[in-house]
């Protein structure tokens, strides 16, 4: 038994290019889904909350137009 792989290398060494390999590429399809499901999750509950009083207040506002005050 040796401390090498098949190709000659030190098993840590093969482990580390592999990982080096994969940084290079990107986020695996699995990961990618992981956390496509994990923000689906967050911004549905997001989604849900409703809308603060004073946000609708601004909306309104800004529907209206400039009020007498603004335009001198």
């Amino acid at each position: 038994m040796t401390d090498h792989d098949e190709g000659g290398s030190p098993p840590g060494e093969t482990a580390l290019r592999a990982d080096e390999e994969a940084r290079g590429r990107g986020l695996s399809d699995h990961t990618q889904k992981r956390i496509g499901l994990h923000l689906r999750a967050l911004y549905d509950q997001v989604v849900q909350q409703p809308v603060p009083d004073r946000f609708r207040e601004l909306i309104a506002q800004l529907e209206a137009g400039p009020s007498d005050e603004q335009a001198s």
